[in-house]
C-alpha cells in the first residue's frame, strides 16, 4: 500500500485517465476552427447538452462542499448548493438568447450591445477572474479529500510543528464538547482563540499546494488537445461518475452504523441517524446558533445567483454549443436540476455520516475524504481508487469548461483585438496556451484559501461587477455605455479593488481598532428534545466538572444527567465573528490581533453611519452585505443610463430583432432569416409584451409555459425529496 492506496486503486485512477485523455486526443482531430473549438460547431443533441449543464455545474466542491457545510450546519448546509436552485427555473427562459445572440463569448455579445470593446474587455478580466476562483474551489476541495485518503497513520509520524497544532486541536475539542456558558473565563478567551486559528488533527503525507499542481497538469493535458467537443464527449461519461459518487458510500455507511450501534437493514440504520443526531441537525433553514445558513442569509443568496449565474461566460459556453434553442433550454434546465438532486444526496450523505464519524472529523472540510477512506478502504476492490477517479471527473467536467471558457475570452476578446490578421490555427494555439494559463492562475489562487466555504461566497460574488450590464442589456434599450460603465466600475472599485487593495497599502488597517469590531457573542437558549450525542455531550461536560477543584465546582451548578427524549435547555454559543474582515481575525505571533482578507467597506459604511452592527448576528450582516452587492450596480446603471443619452437606434433595432429571430440549425437558412430581420426591424414586434416602451419582453408562448412551470414544480420536487429523506427513520 502506498500512500493508503492500494494497487488496485491505482490501476483504477490510471485507466480512468487513459480514456478521458482518449477522447480528448479523438476529439482534437475534428477541430477546424474557432468555433470547432470552442463551441463544437452548434452541433450538440439533448443527451450531451444535459450532460454538459450537469458536468460544468458539478465541480468536485459541489459533493465536498456540502459536506462541509451540512458537518457544520446539520441539513440547512445542503443551502451551499442549493441556493441556485431558484434560478433554474429561469435557464428554461434564458438558455435560448445564449442560442440567438449568435456569438462564441459572453464578451462579444457586450462589444456588440454597447458598441464597445473596452467593456468587452472589463468584462474579459471579471469573466476570467470568476472562472480561474471556480477552478481554484475545485482544485483545493479535490487536494483537501486526497489529503484525508492518505492520513499520517500515528502521532510520532507528525512533525514538532504538527505535534503542536495537533494538541492544540484536541484541546479544542474537548472545549467543543462542554456547554459555553460553563468555561471559566480563561477557558472562554482559550476557546475563542482556538476557534480563529482553526488547529488541524490531521495531517498528510502528501504536501496540499503540490497535490493542487499535480491536479492542474492532469487537467491542462486533457483538456487543451479536445476543445469543447472532448469536454462534452467525457462531461457524459464523467456525470455518470458524478452520479456513481452520489449513491456509492450510502450503503456501506449504512452498514457501518449497523456495525457500529447494533441493528441490520436500511431502515434502522435511518432510526440510529434520527436518534443519534442532534434534533437540530434536521432543520432545513437552519438553527438559529448557526452562523452560515438561516432563512434571511438564504433568501439573499438567492438572489444573488439570480443576478450573477447568468452572466458567468460559462453558462454561454454550455448553452451555446446546442444545436437549436429547444435543445439549449433543455439541457440547460433538466441538466441542472440533475445536480440539485445530487445536492440533496450529498447532505443526507453527511448526515449518515456525521452519526458514526462526527467525533474522529476535526476540519468539516476533510469529511468526504475521511468517510471515504473508512467506508471503502476495507473493503478493496478499488473501490477507494473509483471514488478518486468520480472526484476528479466532477473536477474535470467543469475544469474543462472553465478553461475553454476563459481562453475564448482572453483570445477573441483581448488576443485577437490587438493582433487580428491570423488564420484560424493559430488562434486555436493561442487559445490553448491562454487555456493552460487560466488552470494555471486557478491552482495558484487555491494555494492561498485555506476552507472551502471562503472560495465559494467569492466566487458567487464577483459577478456582480458584470451582473446589471448582462441583465438590462439584454432587455432594457436605455442601458448605454455610460451606464454600464458607472455600474461596473463602482461595483469593481468599491466592492474588489479597495477592499483588497487598502489592506496592502495601508497596512495599520489590519490592527486598526475600530475595524477588528466584532459581533457581540450571543447565548441562544434553544429547547430540544435529547438524542443519544447529546447525552454523550452532557456526560462529557459532567466528566470535566468532576475533575474540577472543590473551588470550582463551588463557582458552577454540575451540569445535570440527560436521558434520551428527554427535553432539555441548551445554551448554545454563536461565537464573536469579524464585522469588517472577509476572512475573520486572526492572532500574530506576538499575541496581537489583525484582520484578515479583504475589507467590507459597505458594512463599514453603514456602521460609521449610525448603524450598529456588532448589536448584529454574523448572518444578518452578510445578508445586508450581499443586498447591497446584488441591489447597487442595477441602481447605478439605471439612474446613469436614464440621465445620459441612448445609444444608436440602428444598432440596437439590428441587436434586438436578432434577439427576437429564432434560430435555424441549418446555417445558411439562419443567416437567411437574419437577413430578412434586419431589412425590417420591426418585423417581430407583434411578439413584444410592451411594443412601444424601451423594454424588450417578449410574450410567452406554449412551450415557455409549460417547461417553465414544470421547472417551477421540479424546485418543490428537489425540496420535497429532500423532506422525504429527512422524514424516513424519524
Amino acid at each position: 500500500m502506498h500512500f493508503g492506496l492500494t494497487t488496485t486503486d491505482f490501476v483504477v485512477i490510471i485507466t480512468y485517465f487513459a480514456i478521458i485523455i482518449g477522447i480528448g486526443i479523438w476529439s482534437s482531430r475534428r477541430i477546424k476552427n474557432q468555433e470547432d473549438y470552442f463551441l463544437a460547431g452548434r452541433r450538440f443533441g439533448k443527451f450531451i447538452q444535459t450532460f454538459t449543464a450537469f458536468g460544468s455545474g458539478t465541480n468536485v466542491e459541489s459533493p465536498v462542499g456540502v459536506a462541509t457545510t451540512t458537518f457544520t450546519n446539520g441539513t440547512a448546509g445542503i443551502w451551499s448548493s442549493l441556493t441556485f436552485l431558484f434560478v433554474t427555473p429561469i435557464y428554461w427562459l434564458i438558455a435560448p438568447w445564449m442560442r440567438r445572440v449568435r456569438v462564441l463569448t459572453m464578451a462579444d455579445y457586450l462589444r456588440e450591445r454597447y458598441g464597445s470593446q473596452a467593456i468587452a474587455g472589463l468584462y474579459t478580466l471579471v469573466a476570467a477572474t470568476v472562472l480561474m476562483t471556480h477552478l481554484s474551489v475545485g482544485f483545493h476541495a479535490a487536494s483537501k479529500t486526497i489529503l484525508a485518503l492518505t492520513p499520517k497513520e500515528s502521532y510520532e509520524q507528525l512533525s514538532d510543528a504538527e505535534k503542536i497544532e495537533y494538541r492544540q486541536a484536541q484541546e479544542l475539542q474537548e472545549l467543543r464538547t462542554r456547554d459555553y456558558h460553563s468555561l471559566t473565563e480563561p477557558e472562554k478567551k482559550r476557546f475563542n482563540r482556538l476557534e480563529r486559528n482553526n488547529p488541524r488533527m490531521v495531517f498528510s503525507y502528501i504536501d496540499k499546494d503540490w497535490l493542487i499542481w499535480i491536479i492542474a497538469i492532469v487537467v491542462i493535458i486533457y483538456g487543451v488537445a479536445g476543445g469543447l467537443e472532448a469536454a462534452a464527449l467525457s462531461d457524459a461519461l464523467q456525470g455518470m461518475c458524478i452520479i456513481c459518487m452520489s449513491l456509492i458510500l450510502f450503503p456501506f455507511c449504512w452498514a457501518k452504523i449497523n456495525m457500529v450501534y447494533g441493528g441490520e437493514g436500511v431502515m434502522n440504520a435511518l432510526r440510529t441517524v434520527h436518534v443519534r443526531l442532534p434534533e437540530s441537525f434536521f432543520h432545513i433553514l437552519g438553527s438559529p446558533a448557526l452562523m452560515d445558513f438561516t432563512w434571511f442569509y438564504v433568501v439573499a443568496l438567492s438572489l444573488m445567483t439570480v443576478c450573477n449565474t447568468p452572466a458567468q461566460a460559462h453558462f454561454l459556453t454550455s448553452t451555446a454549443a446546442a444545436k437549436n434553442e429547444f435543445v439549449c433550454r433543455f439541457g440547460a434546465t433538466w441538466g441542472s436540476y440533475i445536480k440539485r438532486f445530487c445536492a440533496v444526496l450529498w447532505g443526507f450523505f453527511a448526515l449518515c455520516a456525521l452519526t458514526v464519524f462526527h467525533d474522529k472529523i476535526h476540519d468539516s472540510d476533510l469529511m468526504w475524504g475521511y468517510a471515504t477512506r473508512e467506508l471503502l478502504q476495507p473493503v478493496g476492490f478499488g473501490l477507494v481508487g473509483l471514488m478518486i477517479a468520480c472526484l476528479m471527473a466532477a473536477l474535470m467536467s467543469t475544469a474543462d469548461m472553465m478553461m475553454l471558457s476563459g481562453s475564448a475570452l482572453l483570445t477573441r476578446n483581448v488576443y485577437r483585438p490587438l493582433l487580428p490578421r491570423f488564420s484560424e490555427k493559430h488562434y486555436i494555439y493561442v487559445g490553448r496556451f491562454l487555456g493552460v494559463l487560466v488552470v494555471v492562475v486557478g491552482a495558484l489562487v487555491a494555494t492561498l484559501f485555506d476552507n472551502i466555504w471562503q472560495q465559494l461566497k467569492l466566487m458567487l460574488e464577483i459577478n456582480v461587477i458584470v451582473a446589471a450590464t448582462w441583465w438590462l442589456g439584454m432587455k432594457w434599450r436605455r442601458a448605454n455605455r455610460r451606464g454600464a460603465w458607472a455600474s461596473m466600475t463602482t461595483a469593481a472599485i468599491c466592492f474588489f479593488l479597495l477592499p483588497l487593495l487598502l489592506p496592502i497599502l495601508v497596512p495599520s488597517l489590519k490592527t486598526n481598532e475600530y475595524l477588528l469590531k466584532t459581533t457581540h457573542t450571543r447565548h441562544i437558549v434553544q429547547i430540544y428534545r435529547a438524542h443519544e450525542m447529546d447525552v454523550e455531550a452532557r456526560n462529557a461536560e459532567i466528566e470535566v466538572w468532576e475533575k474540577l477543584s472543590a473551588q470550582e465546582q463551588a463557582a458552577m451548578p454540575q451540569p445535570a444527567p440527560l436521558i434520551v427524549g428527554e427535553e432539555f435547555t441548551k445554551n448554545e454559543p454563536v461565537p464573536a465573528k469579524s464585522i469588517f474582515w472577509t476572512l475573520g481575525i486572526k492572532d500574530r505571533y506576538d499575541g496581537s490581533k489583525a484582520g484578515s482578507g479583504m475589507l467590507n467597506l459597505e458594512l463599514v459604511a453603514l456602521d460609521c453611519l449610525g448603524l450598529d452592527l456588532s448589536a448584529n448576528t454574523y448572518a444578518m450582516n452578510e445578508t445586508i452585505r450581499i443586498l447591497i452587492r446584488a441591489t447597487l450596480p442595477f441602481l447605478v446603471m439605471i439612474i446613469v443610463s436614464f440621465f445620459t443619452r441612448p445609444l444608436d437606434k440602428n444598432s440596437l433595432d439590428r441587436f434586438f430583432v436578432k434577439m427576437l429571430t429564432p434560430v435555424k440549425e441549418n446555417h445558411a437558412e439562419d443567416a437567411r432569416e437574419l437577413q430578412l430581420s434586419y431589412a425590417q426591424p420591426d418585423r417581430f414586434n407583434h411578439r413584444k409584451v410592451f411594443p412601444r416602451s424601451n423594454w424588450e419582453f417578449e410574450k410567452w408562448d406554449r412551450t415557455d409555459t409549460i417547461g417553465f412551470l414544470l421547472a417551477v414544480a421540479c424546485v418543490f420536487a428537489v425540496l420535497g425529496f429532500l423532506k422525504i429523506l429527512l422524514l424516513i427513520g424519524a
